[in-house]
């Protein structure tokens, strides 16, 4: 590589860094602002011609991106939500894929009815990256928030299987509907199969490895094995990686505390650059997809775009709502299982939620090059693609703010169980102290143990006010060794109570890594002390 190359190479994060960081200094929604900035660039003389490999795209991007959303995912809330997950990450992109194809078709002159259904799967997976960041800022209700998470982690399977099936339509390898039903299973077992293995012996390592550095080294290489793996035995790679991150993220409490602290940083260091790198790569493809286009008239270009854009946003504004209220006018099993009715409010949000991403460019650049229409259905899918971002990325905020809704009744609910924990965790600490200290067992300073129960009893008061080693010269243990041992042994007490109550359900997932993140702190500053 020489230095040219180099620098070209360089030049695309760092100014993607740059652009991020202004739009998170501002306040403003760093996706869009990425996006709107690589199309600006892509027209600046002496900016290279980045073009997106979708094989860079589906297997150095996407298999990060999605373990990191997985790993900080809630498997208790996405398995409560299963059901309205699944009839969006299934079900709308199964219709989207339908719908936008016979849209597509009868619209654009000499397009095969299975070139168009290619692109009705290309366009039909969201992308909640950005739905989630501006909901979960501005403070849009956990449920909601799991419903788009959940979707954004299953719907690239279902969208890359339906997109397999009609490229291979139009390529001669075409199968009939069963075969397609049966493909679309296989695959998407074969998915889960590996991840579950691939989970399970990643877990086995990472619980064994005492070194956070090397442990989070691994955990880098997880998503790629993962991916890799499901796809060399024609699994879905996306269904791998998701099942990985939830396996994991789930039994992140076993691993070590050091582990644990350095793994947040980390991630959200891998989330922020490969963000940023894929949002301006989306802008960037501008200028190559104009190229493409030959001999199109731009009226009849805007019209096919604006068409388009329309029925993929009016497909799900038509799916959502009923998907949403009919099962649970028509199931009493429904109703039994999910008592609690979602707000129309959230309906409405979740039904605006449908911004398309970097996925969606990957799949259209997939193409091959004998496909038909190719370079006008690459135009058509970027400009869905950069349409939803601008439209969505601009009146997400400010719908969520015209609604009113607010997170303040689960804040409030989450501290009090909050505080029950804390107390808990506390009598638990204290228990274990006393243990430690009955019968003269050790010889400990009695200084030590009034430190060691004070700091306990803050620890749960402070949660009920928010609602409103070394050795002496002798060899013998010295007392502030001695107090950092035995405050280990009571925040291992504590977080047993966190983690048992977390899965008998008393506590959420987000009140979990709230307390368990302190824990590691407090255990993280005992190296210091």
């Amino acid at each position: 590589m020489d230095t040219s190359t180099a620098l070209q190479f360089l030049l695309l994060p760092a100014g993607a860094l740059g652009v991020a960081a202004l739009a998170r200094r501002r306040g403003w929604p760093a996706p869009l602002i990425l996006v709107v900035a690589g199309l600006a660039a892509s027209y600046v003389p002496g900016v290279p011609d980045y073009r997106l490999d979708p094989h860079v795209v589906l297997v150095v991007f996407l298999p990060p991106m999605l373990y990191s959303a997985a790993l900080d995912s809630s498997y208790l809330r996405l398995r409560d939500a299963a059901r309205p997950v699944g009839l969006l990450a299934v079900g709308l992109v199964l219709v989207t894929t339908v719908v936008a194809g016979f849209v597509a078709h009868a619209v654009v002159p000499e397009l095969p009815l299975a070139a168009a259904f290619a692109f009705g799967a290309i366009v039909a997976p969201p992308d909640a990256v950005s739905a989630v960041a501006v909901g979960r800022k501005l403070g849009l209700p956990r449920y909601a928030l799991t419903i788009l998470v959940g979707e954004s982690l299953f719907n690239d399977a279902t969208a890359l299987t339906a997109y397999r099936v009609a490229v291979g339509a139009v390529t001669g390898a075409a199968a009939g509907l069963l075969d397609i039903g049966g493909q679309f299973l296989l695959t998407a077992g074969l998915g889960v199969v590996v991840g579950l293995v691939i989970a399970y012996l990643a877990g086995f390592v990472l619980r064994r490895l005492d070194d956070a550095l090397i442990a989070n080294g691994v955990s880098l290489l997880v998503p790629y094995a993962a991916y890799l793996a499901a796809e060399a035995v024609h699994g879905s790679g996306v269904i791998s990686v998701v099942i990985v991150g939830l396996y994991l993220g789930h039994e992140l409490t076993r691993t070590t505390y050091g582990t644990r602290l350095l793994s947040n940083a980390v991630w959200k260091v891998a989330d922020l650059v490969l963000e940023s790198i894929v949002f301006a790569l989306i802008g960037l493809q501008l200028r190559p997809i104009i190229a493409g286009l030959h001999g199109q008239r731009p009226g009849e270009l805007a019209t096919y775009a604006i068409v388009l854009f329309l029925v993929v946003v009016l497909v799900r504004i038509a799916w959502v709502p009923p998907s949403t209220f009919l099962p649970r006018m028509l199931s009493k099993r429904v109703r039994a299982r999910e008592p609690k009715t979602p707000s129309w409010q959230n309906v409405a949000l979740t039904s605006w939620a449908g911004m398309r991403g970097v996925v969606s460019l990957a799949a259209a650049f997939a193409l091959p090059t004998n496909f038909p229409q190719r370079d006008l259905l690459l135009f058509l899918t970027f400009a869905v693609v950069v349409g939803t971002l601008i439209v969505h990325g601009l009146s997400f905020p400010w719908l969520i703010r015209r609604l009113g809704v607010s997170t303040a009744r689960e804040r409030y609910a989450d501290d009090l169980a909050e505080a029950g924990a804390q107390q808990a965790a506390a009598t638990a600490a204290l228990a274990r102290l006393e243990e430690l200290t009955a019968d003269g067992v050790l010889d400990i300073h009695e200084e030590v143990v009034e430190q060691l129960r004070s700091r306990a009893e803050r620890r749960a008061l402070h949660a009920w006010e928010r609602l409103g080693g070394g050795t002496g010269p002798g060899g013998e243990e010295t007392p502030a060794a001695l107090y950092r041992r035995l405050r280990r042994e009571m925040l291992a007490a504590e977080r047993e109570v966190f983690v048992r109550l977390r899965d008998e359900r008393r506590i959420d997932d987000e009140v979990l890594h709230r307390v368990m993140q302190e824990l590691d702190f407090e255990e993280a500053t005992l190296e210091r002390t």
